[in-house]
């Protein structure tokens, strides 16, 4: 099923972020655009819905209700392309093993080298970088970054 959402969203121009299967038979699926395209509006995720609705129908796959979504701003980061995508982003990051005493991290996410990633945080001392690989990663995610300032003109 995941390869028959990844195939129509890509079709119609869309990235899926994440496929969860809730309770009661939701069917949600969160999708982005690819970088530098803006963001997600809600005719995108009518279109790809609808879309998928048909298909579903057609290749009889078992849900009660479907719910196409964004990623919102704390978008999730599920794929290492999320990671090289992302570089130079504020994140918060949780290990799967401990590293220094601690799994969970906030900074900015560097510039991949490689299968190496790393992040940058502030430490009581100053600066420190924290180097992971994606198999490491137990969920991250980017920190939201809000305006609420009106624009006056």
């Amino acid at each position: 099923m995941h390869s028959l959402i990844e195939q129509n969203a890509t079709a119609l121009g869309f990235e899926v972020v994440e496929v969860e299967r809730a309770p009661q038979g939701l069917l949600r699926i969160s999708i982005d655009r690819p970088q530098g395209e803006g963001a997600v509006t809600v005719g995108d995720c009518e279109r790809l819905s609808d879309q998928l609705t048909h298909v579903f129908m057609v290749e009889n796959v078992d849900y009660a209700r479907l719910e196409v979504s964004s990623p919102g701003v704390d978008r999730p980061l599920v794929k290492p392309a999320d990671f090289v995508r992302f570089a130079g982003a504020e994140i918060t990051l949780k290990l799967r093993t401990m590293v220094g005493g601690q799994r969970k991290f906030e900074g900015v996410l560097q510039t991949p080298e490689g299968e190496d990633f790393a992040i940058e945080f502030d430490t009581p001392g100053g600066r420190s970088q924290l180097r992971f690989k994606f198999a490491d990663v137990e969920k991250a995610r980017l920190v939201p970054k809000l305006d609420f300032k009106r624009k006056t003109r």
